[in-house]
């Protein structure tokens, strides 16, 4: 599966890479990298990584993105994550635009094998000038879960993994706020809702410039799923101080 990610990712730089050239235009982006050592009683590690690219037209905007998180605790694994997204929004008037969206997740400690979305609708530049950036967007979509195999009761009884297929709708909201040339705060939101279950994620970011493409990076992450699958926490949160670099733009 990571593989795939690996080259539907691939496959979609060299395809923005190719639109960009085609149209005289640029590509954008970011690639972070955050890592963290603890060591004494509990010896921990973390290590998350990012890729970011977008390429905008006068009426369209494509985008990509790829999220990988490990962690271990005293030498056993604790986390194992990888995210990946892709958009492309249509301009319909100035502050209207009509968006598609497909989203596939594999998390090794949430009870799921896999997470997939599909959907769109239509979304709306609240603020668009200025030092305030912030846009909504929603609509319908289908969501697809693979649930993971699992052992219950006495004596032990293995229930197998199993497919779930599921209407859903998607919320979005994205919020910017630029103080000043070096220092830029993220608030984004994302729930994509369900009637098996509904997922809830928010990320708060700070960021400060360092170089001219190097940036410093904090952000604080909450993961809130309703009904989690048996023997798992509701909610994830991750604290991260990571290296942004920028290109392109």
């Amino acid at each position: 599966m990571r593989t795939i990610l690996a080259t539907i990712a691939a496959g979609s730089f060299l395809a923005l890479s190719a639109q960009a050239q085609e149209q005289e235009s640029q590509l954008k982006g970011e690639g972070s990298l955050s890592a963290g050592l603890n060591t004494g009683n509990t010896e921990t590690s973390d290590l998350g990584i990012g890729v970011k690219m977008s390429h905008e037209s006068q009426i369209w905007r494509n985008s990509v993105e790829l999220v990988a998180d490990y962690g271990t605790e005293d030498g056993n694994e604790t986390k194992n994550r990888v995210f990946f997204a892709g958009q492309s929004d249509r301009t319909l008037s100035d502050r209207l635009f009509a968006f598609g969206r497909l989203s596939h997740e594999v998390d090794e400690f949430s009870g799921f094998d896999s997470r997939s979305f599909a959907g769109g609708g239509l979304g709306w530049q609240i603020f668009q000038d200025g030092p305030a950036i912030w846009s909504v967007e929603g609509g319908p979509g289908i969501k697809f879960d693979r649930i993971s195999a699992s052992t219950t009761g006495t004596p032990p009884v293995v229930v197998p993994a199993e497919s779930e297929e599921s209407f859903s709708a998607i919320a979005t909201s994205k919020f910017g706020y630029t103080f000043n040339e070096a220092v830029k705060f993220g608030n984004d939101t994302n729930v994509i809702y369900a009637d098996t279950s509904t997922q809830i994620g928010n990320k708060t970011t700070l960021t400060a410039l360092l170089t001219k493409s190097l940036s410093a990076r904090v952000s604080f992450e909450v993961r809130h799923e309703t009904d989690p699958q048996s023997g798992f926490e509701p909610t994830d949160t991750a604290t991260r101080v990571s290296l942004v670099y920028a290109f392109g733009g």
